[in-house]
């Protein structure tokens, strides 16, 4: 039994839930506490106790807590790598890479600590200064999804200790094995008392009582539309500083001069790698239609050399979907595209392997309208639909055409195409000749419309949402 860390200590949960190898059913990978609202609610007060000291507590110390950190996710990275690959489905490979980048994330926010900035103003009345300052806003309510398990919350999580805030965290139900590990690593690394906890358990459980509390003064949540809509409804009511992060349905534009090859791969990586569950996939293949059919042919021909097996088997391109919720979600909209008649290129199938798990042949749509289901509403598995476009302007405005904005491709050699599509393409991120999916650990993420709400995560603009900012006027 794995249990939750509050104040300090590891405590049992009100109940318990395994955790299912979505590789291999059979396996259970360990079982992990959950707390209940009580438990939810000592974990805030310990973080709200643990704050004022914390705050102001020495930066070395805090520089060299996510240091340690850091150093001990990469030094791990290996063994991690296949504890998330294990529990969550991605290969050993993305496992192993996931656990590096939450490495290079903490060491990251441990060179921030020292560097918290600031600024001195003249002010226009003679003889006073402007001091410009920003600081910790208090206890931050994390709640992470569970297809990056050990990632997203290592960008949530580092930042807020950096800036000097306590934190509550609540992974995913699916992922607590990733979750309990990071958390391990951080109850030995010198945090005071109070200032991480760990609360395991349901959303309807654990994350309402931390939308609700008046005591979490933030509250960052990844995670689907319509969950972030309920995060807003309620924390939002209270006036809790929100930072959401929900999902996108992004093109990648294919144009005639583009080298056909790479923007396969580019494709195919963006859209398939991950079994599709990333919300920066390409789910949408807007192509123009000198290049149509041969890229089709082309994609299908990839995925046909793609294997689909057991996340820890060698040569393992593509792993299973996370669980059988979301296999059957996935195998839904398969139904969904062939009802609104786009044409099923290949793959859509349930899979069998030597292990009983959540396998699916990676899908592709071709010949789809942009009005379909398939081609407006977010997937979050390894199928995506290829859109014929007469000519760059209509690719860009079938791009536009969503109620989402996060990340945005094309595959072109033309520099006119590439310029004009990075300023007009309606979404935060932009990728040229390169997967949609995939963004450096020290740089913004986020997006536009409805795949995000608040400031920017990651980099240096993580500050906007992890701190506040206060103006202090001094005269002699």
């Amino acid at each position: 039994m794995r249990n939750n860390f509050i104040a300090g200590a590891w405590t049992r949960g009100a109940g318990a839930r395994p955790d299912i190898n979505p590789s291999d059913t059979r396996d259970v990978i360990d079982e992990y506490a959950q707390a209940d609202a009580d438990q939810t609610r000592q974990a805030i007060a310990a973080a709200r106790a643990a704050f004022p000291a914390w705050r102001r507590g020495g930066i070395q110390a805090r520089a060299e807590a996510l240091d340690f950190i850091g150093l001990e996710l990469a030094a791990r990275k290996d063994e991690l790598g296949r504890l998330l690959a294990r529990e969550e489905g991605k290969t050993l490979p993305e496992g192993i890479a996931e656990v590096n980048r939450a490495a290079q994330i903490f060491r990251f926010f441990a060179g921030e600590v020292l560097r918290p900035g600031g600024e001195t103003l003249p002010s226009v009345r003679p003889g006073m200064d402007v001091h410009i300052t920003r600081e910790p806003v208090g206890v931050v309510g994390i709640i992470t999804p569970w297809n990056f398990p050990i990632a997203i919350p290592a960008w949530k999580i580092a930042p807020a200790l950096a800036y000097g805030n306590c934190v509550v965290f609540k992974p995913a139900d699916l992922v607590p094995g990733s979750a309990w590990a990071l958390a391990e690593i951080i109850s030995r690394s010198g945090l005071p008392e109070g200032v991480f906890n760990l609360t395991m358990g349901r959303g309807s459980v654990v994350g309402q009582t931390l939308l609700e509390s008046p005591d979490v003064n933030a509250i960052t949540f990844t995670g689907s539309g319509t969950t972030g809509a309920r995060v807003m409804a309620t924390a939002g009511a209270r006036f809790a500083k929100l930072q959401l992060e929900m999902g996108g349905k992004n093109p990648l534009l294919v144009l005639d001069d583009a080298e056909l090859e790479r923007a396969v791969e580019v494709a195919v990586q963006g859209a398939y790698f991950s079994t599709g569950q990333r919300c920066t996939a390409s789910s949408r293949f807007i192509v123009e239609k000198g290049i149509y059919g041969r890229f089709v042919d082309a994609v299908q021909q990839r995925l046909a050399g793609l294997k689909v097996d057991h996340a820890l088997g060698e040569g393992t391109d593509i792993g299973p979907v996370v669980d059988q919720s979301q296999l059957d979600q996935d195998l839904g909209y398969v139904d969904i595209g062939r009802e609104e008649g786009a044409r099923l290129v290949c793959g859509g199938e349930r899979l069998q392997r030597d292990s009983d798990g959540f396998y699916m042949a990676p899908a592709l749509f071709a010949d789809a309208a942009p009005d379909m289901r398939i081609a407006r509403e977010e997937i979050f598995g390894p199928v995506a639909c290829a859109i014929p476009a007469d000519d760059y302007e209509h690719a860009l405005a079938l791009a536009n055409d969503t109620e989402f904005g996060l990340s945005a491709g094309i595959c072109t050699s033309s520099l006119k195409h590439a310029t004009h599509f990075r300023h007009h393409a309606e979404a935060g991120m932009v990728m040229v000749n390169t997967p949609t999916a995939g963004v450096d650990f020290h740089v913004p993420f986020g997006g536009r419309k409805g795949s995000s709400y608040g400031s920017r995560e990651q980099g240096r603009y993580a500050a906007e949402f992890f701190t506040t900012v206060k103006t202090a006027y001094v005269a002699p």
